[in-house]
């Protein structure tokens, strides 16, 4: 029957009966929060495209991942600005090189905290590309082997997940089987199984220094317009041995999250990017939006797509309102 015996109203008269019946949660520890790390000590300098987000030394990532433990944020991930950048990417796979001693020290230093490292050549190239580049074409299969060696270099310093974001062909099937090889088999892989070709990632370049040379990065990552090839990407992947999967950017796709979400059995996260943060902290900087609502309600919509993971600027700041 119809009005007046269905009423739907009657379910949102209160906080408490809207919160008996409410169809998603987000909790603090579906968040992941990232990290940019560079050299030195007590550097924290603001990314001015992304306010309130910070270049970090190792010392001042380590007090960020204990501030996010402490609001119930389980996992960091940390992105790398090396002293010195190469054609080869040498920085990605130092023993000694940024993410691997930032890695090592949150370990040591923060109790109950995953350190998810991010692997990509981007930020340790000279000409800003995810991999070996010759001419101006990008050598997948000569990729593939930097790209393991960083996966093992960090997982020896401490990483307790490996998450490739270049987007070569095969490359969780390299990194899966240079782990195995090392002994590091029970380290797990987030593969960025689809990592779309977007506009949402100027600030995180900014931050990160990884702005390419030439050329954009639209003959490796996915065309926007395509949905069906996400389920591609990420059946590969799984099947090339990746533990978890992807979908970056997170709000323009969060069709293809709620499809990859029916497609595959393993936990799914999501990318909150850096051009979404910035849309957000622009607008509610100009008084245009209420910041914590529209960030929980972005971040709500994420969940609601299939997320189990979000990686997002905003998760220390949607922890504290979740603690309320």
């Amino acid at each position: 029957m119809g009005f007046p015996v269905q009423r739907p109203r009657r379910l949102r008269r209160s906080e408490l009966l809207r919160s008996l019946v409410r169809e998603t949660d987000l909790a603090a520890g579906d968040l992941i929060l990232p990290l940019f790390v560079v050299p030195g000590r007590r550097v924290r300098h603001e990314i001015p495209s992304m306010p309130g987000q910070f270049n970090l030394s190792v010392d001042e990532a380590v007090a960020e991942a204990q501030e996010a433990q402490s609001l119930d944020v389980p996992a960091v991930i940390l992105f790398g600005i090396p002293p010195a950048k190469d054609a080869k990417a040498s920085g990605a796979y130092d023993p000694h090189g940024i993410v691997q001693e930032a890695a090592s020290s949150i370990k040591k230093e923060v109790g109950n905290m995953l350190v998810v490292a991010d692997v990509c050549l981007c930020e340790y190239t000279d000409h800003g590309h995810c991999g070996v580049v010759r001419g101006d074409e990008i050598q997948n299969d000569e990729t593939l082997d930097l790209l393991a060696r960083t996966a093992v270099s960090q997982a020896k310093a401490g990483a307790d997940i490996v998450a490739p974001s270049d987007m070569m062909d095969g490359r969780v099937a390299a990194i899966r089987k240079a782990l195995d090889a090392a002994a590091l088999e029970q380290v797990p892989i987030l593969s960025y199984a689809a990592k779309y070709a977007s506009g949402f990632y100027g600030p995180f370049r900014e931050a990160a220094q990884s702005t390419p040379k030439f050329g954009d990065r639209r003959t490796h990552q996915m065309d926007p317009a395509n949905a069906r090839e996400a389920i591609r990407e990420v059946l590969l992947d799984i099947e090339e041995g990746a533990d978890m999967v992807m979908v970056k950017p997170a709000l323009p796709y969060l069709d293809v999250i709620y499809r990859v979400r029916q497609a595959v059995n393993v936990p799914v996260a999501a990318y909150h990017v850096s051009g979404e943060y910035a849309m957000l902290a622009a607008a509610a900087r100009n008084g245009w939006i209420d910041r914590d609502r529209v960030m929980m309600e972005s971040l709500v919509s994420i969940r609601r797509a299939g997320a189990d993971l979000i990686v997002t600027y905003f998760a220390k700041e949607a922890a504290r309102l979740l603690q309320r």
